[in-house]
Protein backbone atom coordinates (compact mmCIF):
# COMPACT_ATOMS: atom_id res chain seq x y z
CA UNK A 1 0.00 0.00 0.00
CA UNK A 2 0.85 3.74 -0.37
CA UNK A 3 2.83 5.09 2.48
CA UNK A 4 0.73 8.02 2.53
CA UNK A 5 -3.17 8.71 3.48
CA UNK A 6 -6.37 8.37 1.12
CA UNK A 7 -8.66 10.72 0.33
CA UNK A 8 -11.21 9.90 3.47
CA UNK A 9 -7.66 9.77 5.59
CA UNK A 10 -6.91 13.38 4.46
CA UNK A 11 -10.31 14.38 5.00
CA UNK A 12 -10.17 13.25 8.70
CA UNK A 13 -6.79 15.01 8.73
CA UNK A 14 -8.44 18.28 7.89
CA UNK A 15 -11.39 17.57 10.36
CA UNK A 16 -8.73 16.77 13.48
CA UNK A 17 -6.58 19.32 12.73
CA UNK A 18 -8.62 22.26 12.90
CA UNK A 19 -10.28 20.52 16.14
CA UNK A 20 -7.39 19.99 18.01
CA UNK A 21 -5.48 23.36 16.75
CA UNK A 22 -8.42 25.77 18.03
CA UNK A 23 -9.78 23.90 21.38
CA UNK A 24 -6.22 22.12 22.14
CA UNK A 25 -4.31 24.87 21.55
CA UNK A 26 -0.66 24.95 23.50
CA UNK A 27 -1.96 27.75 25.79
CA UNK A 28 -5.38 27.44 26.27
CA UNK A 29 -4.50 23.63 27.47
CA UNK A 30 -0.91 22.46 28.12
CA UNK A 31 0.67 25.54 29.91
CA UNK A 32 -3.24 26.22 31.49
CA UNK A 33 -3.51 23.02 33.26
CA UNK A 34 -0.21 22.52 34.56
CA UNK A 35 0.05 26.60 36.04
CA UNK A 36 -3.14 25.79 38.03
CA UNK A 37 -1.53 22.43 39.21
CA UNK A 38 -4.47 20.42 37.70
CA UNK A 39 -4.64 16.69 39.36
CA UNK A 40 -6.36 15.27 36.26
CA UNK A 41 -3.74 16.78 33.43
CA UNK A 42 -6.55 16.70 30.95
CA UNK A 43 -9.51 18.84 30.37
CA UNK A 44 -12.47 16.63 31.07
CA UNK A 45 -14.80 19.29 28.62
CA UNK A 46 -12.21 18.87 25.96
CA UNK A 47 -12.33 14.36 26.48
CA UNK A 48 -16.58 15.04 26.07
CA UNK A 49 -15.26 17.15 22.71
CA UNK A 50 -13.48 15.08 21.37
CA UNK A 51 -16.37 11.88 22.25
CA UNK A 52 -19.36 14.72 20.67
CA UNK A 53 -16.93 14.47 17.20
CA UNK A 54 -16.94 10.63 17.29
CA UNK A 55 -13.31 10.56 17.69
CA UNK A 56 -13.07 8.34 20.83
CA UNK A 57 -14.60 5.34 19.46
CA UNK A 58 -12.70 5.39 16.34
CA UNK A 59 -11.06 2.37 17.18
CA UNK A 60 -14.29 0.52 18.11
CA UNK A 61 -16.51 -1.58 16.08
CA UNK A 62 -20.09 -0.14 14.58
CA UNK A 63 -21.40 -3.38 16.80
CA UNK A 64 -20.06 -1.50 19.98
CA UNK A 65 -21.10 1.77 18.44
CA UNK A 66 -17.97 2.99 17.26
CA UNK A 67 -16.68 4.11 13.70
CA UNK A 68 -14.61 0.59 12.83
CA UNK A 69 -11.97 2.69 11.65
CA UNK A 70 -8.40 1.74 12.01
CA UNK A 71 -4.46 2.75 13.46
CA UNK A 72 -3.96 4.40 10.16
CA UNK A 73 -7.24 6.87 11.30
CA UNK A 74 -6.06 7.05 15.39
CA UNK A 75 -3.20 8.21 14.43
CA UNK A 76 -4.27 11.11 11.99
CA UNK A 77 -6.04 12.19 15.75
CA UNK A 78 -2.65 11.51 17.75
CA UNK A 79 -0.08 12.82 14.91
CA UNK A 80 -2.41 16.45 15.90
CA UNK A 81 -2.25 15.78 19.84
CA UNK A 82 1.39 15.21 19.59
CA UNK A 83 1.52 18.65 16.87
CA UNK A 84 -0.41 20.44 19.67
CA UNK A 85 0.91 19.02 22.90
CA UNK A 86 -2.69 18.79 24.29
CA UNK A 87 -3.50 16.99 26.87
CA UNK A 88 -5.76 14.02 26.43
CA UNK A 89 -6.58 10.48 27.54
CA UNK A 90 -7.16 9.31 23.91
CA UNK A 91 -4.21 7.16 23.89
CA UNK A 92 -4.57 5.56 26.76
CA UNK A 93 -8.19 5.23 26.20
CA UNK A 94 -9.64 5.15 22.46
CA UNK A 95 -6.38 3.11 21.57
CA UNK A 96 -5.06 1.06 24.24
CA UNK A 97 -8.25 0.87 26.31
CA UNK A 98 -10.46 0.12 23.24
CA UNK A 99 -8.37 -2.55 22.17
CA UNK A 100 -8.43 -4.37 25.05
CA UNK A 101 -12.32 -4.32 25.61
CA UNK A 102 -12.48 -5.63 22.25
CA UNK A 103 -11.95 -8.67 23.80
CA UNK A 104 -13.93 -8.65 27.03
CA UNK A 105 -17.05 -9.77 27.86
CA UNK A 106 -20.35 -7.49 27.15
CA UNK A 107 -20.93 -7.35 30.67
CA UNK A 108 -17.61 -5.70 30.46
CA UNK A 109 -18.11 -3.41 27.86
CA UNK A 110 -21.51 -2.57 28.87
CA UNK A 111 -19.77 -0.90 31.68
CA UNK A 112 -16.87 1.10 30.01
CA UNK A 113 -17.76 1.78 26.42
CA UNK A 114 -21.20 4.00 26.40
CA UNK A 115 -18.59 6.31 28.94
CA UNK A 116 -15.79 5.93 26.29
CA UNK A 117 -17.68 6.88 23.24
CA UNK A 118 -19.46 9.77 24.91
CA UNK A 119 -16.20 11.39 26.06
CA UNK A 120 -17.03 10.69 29.70
CA UNK A 121 -14.92 7.48 30.69
CA UNK A 122 -11.25 7.42 31.03
CA UNK A 123 -9.05 4.13 31.23
CA UNK A 124 -5.05 3.40 32.31
CA UNK A 125 -2.85 0.42 31.63
CA UNK A 126 -1.24 -0.64 34.07
CA UNK A 127 1.19 -2.96 32.72
CA UNK A 128 5.34 -2.10 34.31
CA UNK A 129 6.47 -2.89 37.24
CA UNK A 130 9.71 -0.72 37.21
CA UNK A 131 11.80 2.33 35.64
CA UNK A 132 11.55 0.85 32.28
CA UNK A 133 9.19 -0.68 30.36
CA UNK A 134 9.55 -4.50 30.46
CA UNK A 135 6.27 -6.46 30.05
CA UNK A 136 7.96 -9.40 29.88
CA UNK A 137 8.32 -9.52 33.19
CA UNK A 138 4.75 -9.43 35.43
CA UNK A 139 5.41 -9.97 39.01
CA UNK A 140 1.56 -8.94 39.95
CA UNK A 141 -0.11 -11.92 41.53
CA UNK A 142 -3.85 -12.96 40.51
CA UNK A 143 -5.22 -15.43 43.17
CA UNK A 144 -8.11 -17.46 42.78
CA UNK A 145 -10.54 -16.13 45.25
CA UNK A 146 -14.22 -17.39 45.60
CA UNK A 147 -15.61 -16.60 41.93
CA UNK A 148 -12.97 -14.49 41.05
CA UNK A 149 -9.33 -13.06 41.84
CA UNK A 150 -7.55 -11.49 44.43
CA UNK A 151 -4.52 -9.22 43.37
CA UNK A 152 -1.40 -8.77 44.99
CA UNK A 153 1.56 -6.13 43.86
CA UNK A 154 2.32 -2.99 42.08
CA UNK A 155 2.14 -0.97 38.79
CA UNK A 156 4.44 1.72 38.06
CA UNK A 157 4.35 5.04 36.06
CA UNK A 158 0.79 4.21 35.05
CA UNK A 159 -0.88 7.20 32.94
CA UNK A 160 -4.10 8.26 34.27
CA UNK A 161 -4.12 5.97 36.44
CA UNK A 162 -5.19 8.18 39.64
CA UNK A 163 -8.69 9.65 37.88
CA UNK A 164 -9.33 6.94 35.26
CA UNK A 165 -12.58 5.02 35.76
CA UNK A 166 -10.68 1.51 36.02
CA UNK A 167 -7.41 -0.08 35.23
CA UNK A 168 -6.69 -2.02 32.76
CA UNK A 169 -4.73 -4.98 34.50
CA UNK A 170 -1.74 -7.31 33.58
CA UNK A 171 -1.50 -9.94 36.10
CA UNK A 172 -0.08 -13.22 36.75
CA UNK A 173 -2.53 -15.91 37.17
CA UNK A 174 0.16 -18.83 37.03
CA UNK A 175 3.95 -19.60 36.33
CA UNK A 176 6.93 -17.22 37.35
CA UNK A 177 7.70 -13.69 36.76
CA UNK A 178 9.42 -14.10 33.35
CA UNK A 179 6.82 -16.98 32.15
CA UNK A 180 5.11 -16.29 28.68
CA UNK A 181 2.19 -18.08 29.61
CA UNK A 182 -0.51 -17.24 32.40
CA UNK A 183 -1.13 -13.84 32.03
CA UNK A 184 -4.38 -12.49 32.76
CA UNK A 185 -5.46 -9.24 31.77
CA UNK A 186 -8.51 -7.47 34.53
CA UNK A 187 -10.92 -4.43 34.02
CA UNK A 188 -10.77 -2.99 37.68
CA UNK A 189 -12.15 -0.04 38.92
CA UNK A 190 -9.60 2.78 39.72
CA UNK A 191 -11.34 2.71 43.59
CA UNK A 192 -12.20 -0.91 44.43
CA UNK A 193 -10.52 -1.48 48.20
CA UNK A 194 -7.14 -2.16 48.71
CA UNK A 195 -5.70 0.12 45.62
CA UNK A 196 -3.57 2.93 46.41
CA UNK A 197 -2.41 5.24 44.58
CA UNK A 198 0.61 7.71 44.56
CA UNK A 199 0.04 10.43 41.95
CA UNK A 200 2.96 12.12 40.44
CA UNK A 201 3.58 14.52 37.46
CA UNK A 202 5.52 13.92 34.62
CA UNK A 203 8.10 15.83 33.12
CA UNK A 204 5.69 16.59 30.40
CA UNK A 205 3.54 17.99 32.92
CA UNK A 206 1.15 14.65 32.20
CA UNK A 207 -0.26 12.54 35.67
CA UNK A 208 0.72 9.15 36.45
CA UNK A 209 0.40 6.90 39.41
CA UNK A 210 2.16 4.23 41.26
CA UNK A 211 -0.72 1.97 42.06
CA UNK A 212 -0.44 -0.41 44.66
CA UNK A 213 -2.77 -3.51 45.23
CA UNK A 214 -3.35 -4.85 48.13
CA UNK A 215 -5.46 -7.88 47.92
CA UNK A 216 -7.47 -6.77 45.88
CA UNK A 217 -11.01 -8.26 44.89
CA UNK A 218 -12.70 -8.42 41.88
CA UNK A 219 -14.96 -10.86 40.16
CA UNK A 220 -15.01 -13.40 37.73
CA UNK A 221 -16.54 -11.19 35.38
CA UNK A 222 -13.83 -8.46 35.20
CA UNK A 223 -11.70 -10.90 33.23
CA UNK A 224 -10.93 -9.76 29.67
CA UNK A 225 -10.13 -12.59 27.38
CA UNK A 226 -9.04 -15.34 28.51
CA UNK A 227 -7.28 -16.63 32.40
CA UNK A 228 -3.79 -17.68 31.98
CA UNK A 229 -3.87 -17.16 27.51
CA UNK A 230 -3.64 -13.14 27.85
CA UNK A 231 -0.14 -12.56 26.60
CA UNK A 232 -1.00 -12.69 23.24
CA UNK A 233 -3.97 -10.29 24.01
CA UNK A 234 -1.63 -8.19 25.61
CA UNK A 235 1.07 -7.78 23.09
CA UNK A 236 -2.29 -7.12 21.06
CA UNK A 237 -2.80 -3.96 23.21
CA UNK A 238 0.71 -3.43 23.60
CA UNK A 239 1.72 -2.91 19.88
CA UNK A 240 -1.77 -0.79 19.34
CA UNK A 241 -0.42 1.65 22.17
CA UNK A 242 3.21 1.41 20.85
CA UNK A 243 2.51 2.66 17.08
CA UNK A 244 0.02 5.04 19.05
CA UNK A 245 2.75 6.80 20.88
CA UNK A 246 4.94 6.78 17.70
CA UNK A 247 2.19 8.72 15.81
CA UNK A 248 2.09 11.02 18.41
CA UNK A 249 5.69 11.29 18.70
CA UNK A 250 6.08 12.07 15.09
CA UNK A 251 3.24 14.83 15.59
CA UNK A 252 5.58 16.21 18.35
CA UNK A 253 8.54 16.30 16.24
CA UNK A 254 6.37 18.16 13.08
CA UNK A 255 5.52 21.01 15.92
CA UNK A 256 9.24 21.17 16.93
CA UNK A 257 9.88 21.33 12.96
CA UNK A 258 7.29 23.84 12.74
CA UNK A 259 7.91 25.89 15.53
CA UNK A 260 12.05 26.00 14.58
CA UNK A 261 11.50 26.64 10.83
CA UNK A 262 9.29 29.51 11.64
CA UNK A 263 11.95 30.67 14.14
CA UNK A 264 14.58 30.83 11.29
CA UNK A 265 12.50 32.87 9.49
CA UNK A 266 11.82 35.70 11.43
CA UNK A 267 14.80 36.14 13.83
CA UNK A 268 18.13 38.10 12.26
CA UNK A 269 21.77 38.13 13.47
CA UNK A 270 24.02 40.43 12.08
CA UNK A 271 21.54 42.15 10.03
CA UNK A 272 20.48 39.07 8.53
CA UNK A 273 17.95 36.48 9.07
CA UNK A 274 19.26 32.92 10.52
CA UNK A 275 17.14 30.36 8.12
CA UNK A 276 19.95 32.15 4.90
CA UNK A 277 22.79 30.92 6.85
CA UNK A 278 23.74 27.45 5.11
CA UNK A 279 25.05 25.98 7.82
CA UNK A 280 21.20 25.82 9.63
CA UNK A 281 19.59 24.98 6.36
CA UNK A 282 21.81 21.96 6.19
CA UNK A 283 20.63 20.65 9.29
CA UNK A 284 16.80 21.84 8.93
CA UNK A 285 16.81 19.69 5.49
CA UNK A 286 18.55 17.08 7.54
CA UNK A 287 15.88 16.70 10.27
CA UNK A 288 12.75 17.29 7.51
CA UNK A 289 14.04 13.99 5.97
CA UNK A 290 14.37 12.15 8.94
CA UNK A 291 10.71 13.26 9.97
CA UNK A 292 9.30 11.90 6.79
CA UNK A 293 11.20 8.39 7.43
CA UNK A 294 9.66 8.21 10.34
CA UNK A 295 6.11 9.28 8.96
CA UNK A 296 6.42 6.55 6.52
CA UNK A 297 7.86 3.96 9.44
CA UNK A 298 4.71 5.07 11.57
CA UNK A 299 2.24 4.70 8.29
CA UNK A 300 3.56 1.02 7.49
CA UNK A 301 3.23 -0.26 11.13
CA UNK A 302 -0.43 1.09 11.12
CA UNK A 303 -1.06 -0.40 7.34
CA UNK A 304 0.06 -3.65 8.81
CA UNK A 305 -1.91 -3.60 11.78
CA UNK A 306 -4.80 -2.80 10.53
CA UNK A 307 -4.38 -5.84 7.65
CA UNK A 308 -3.37 -8.10 10.59
CA UNK A 309 -0.52 -8.84 8.80
CA UNK A 310 2.11 -11.70 10.66
CA UNK A 311 5.08 -8.50 10.14
CA UNK A 312 3.09 -6.09 11.78
CA UNK A 313 4.67 -6.69 15.15
CA UNK A 314 8.47 -6.01 13.79
CA UNK A 315 7.28 -2.97 11.94
CA UNK A 316 5.75 -1.61 15.21
CA UNK A 317 8.86 -1.23 17.21
CA UNK A 318 10.41 0.01 13.89
CA UNK A 319 8.44 2.76 13.83
CA UNK A 320 8.51 3.60 17.56
CA UNK A 321 12.75 3.22 17.36
CA UNK A 322 12.54 5.24 14.17
CA UNK A 323 9.69 7.79 15.61
CA UNK A 324 11.69 8.22 19.14
CA UNK A 325 15.03 9.01 17.36
CA UNK A 326 13.90 11.54 15.02
CA UNK A 327 11.69 13.81 16.88
CA UNK A 328 14.73 13.41 19.31
CA UNK A 329 16.53 14.75 16.71
CA UNK A 330 13.91 17.34 16.11
CA UNK A 331 13.37 18.58 19.60
CA UNK A 332 16.99 19.10 20.28
CA UNK A 333 17.66 20.97 16.92
CA UNK A 334 14.89 23.17 17.80
CA UNK A 335 16.53 24.36 20.89
CA UNK A 336 20.14 25.22 19.31
CA UNK A 337 19.01 26.69 16.76
CA UNK A 338 16.45 29.03 19.04
CA UNK A 339 19.71 29.95 20.76
CA UNK A 340 19.69 30.54 24.64
CA UNK A 341 15.77 31.40 24.43
CA UNK A 342 14.71 27.66 23.56
CA UNK A 343 15.89 27.01 27.54
CA UNK A 344 13.40 29.37 28.71
CA UNK A 345 9.54 28.58 29.99
CA UNK A 346 8.55 31.33 27.81
CA UNK A 347 9.48 29.31 24.29
CA UNK A 348 7.16 26.58 23.80
CA UNK A 349 10.09 24.56 21.85
CA UNK A 350 11.13 23.60 25.25
CA UNK A 351 8.18 21.82 26.08
CA UNK A 352 7.77 19.67 22.77
CA UNK A 353 11.48 18.33 24.74
CA UNK A 354 9.68 17.36 27.83
CA UNK A 355 6.67 15.58 26.26
CA UNK A 356 9.54 13.62 23.64
CA UNK A 357 11.27 12.57 26.72
CA UNK A 358 7.69 11.16 28.45
CA UNK A 359 6.84 9.48 25.40
CA UNK A 360 10.15 8.13 24.22
CA UNK A 361 9.39 6.06 27.81
CA UNK A 362 6.42 5.10 27.22
CA UNK A 363 5.82 1.35 25.84
CA UNK A 364 9.44 0.87 25.45
CA UNK A 365 12.58 3.59 24.15
CA UNK A 366 14.57 3.04 21.08
CA UNK A 367 16.85 0.69 22.35
CA UNK A 368 14.31 -1.69 23.46
CA UNK A 369 12.45 -1.56 20.19
CA UNK A 370 15.85 -1.94 18.50
CA UNK A 371 16.84 -4.70 20.49
CA UNK A 372 13.43 -6.26 19.57
CA UNK A 373 13.39 -6.15 16.25
CA UNK A 374 16.75 -7.87 15.87
CA UNK A 375 14.72 -10.87 18.53
CA UNK A 376 11.95 -10.98 16.31
CA UNK A 377 13.60 -10.83 13.44
CA UNK A 378 15.97 -14.24 14.15
CA UNK A 379 18.98 -12.43 15.04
Amino acid sequence: MPLYHTEDQTMLADTVTGFVANAGAIKTQLRRLRDSGDAAGYDPKLWKQFGEMGLTGVLLSEADGGLGLGHVEAGIVLREIGRNLTPSPFLATAVIGATALGAATDEVKGRYLPGIIAGETVLALAVDEGAKHRPERIALRAERAGNGFRLTGAKDFVIHGATADALIVAARTSGSDRDADGITLFAVPRDAAGIGHNAVRLVDSAMASHVTFDGVQVDGGSVIGDVDGGRALLEKVLNAGRVGAAAELNGVGGGAFALTTGYLKTRKQFGRLIGEFQALQHRAAHLYAELEIADAAVIKAQQLLDGGSARAEVMVSVAKAKATLATNLAVREGVQMHGGVGMTDEYDIGLFMKRERALTEFLGDASYHADRVATLSGY
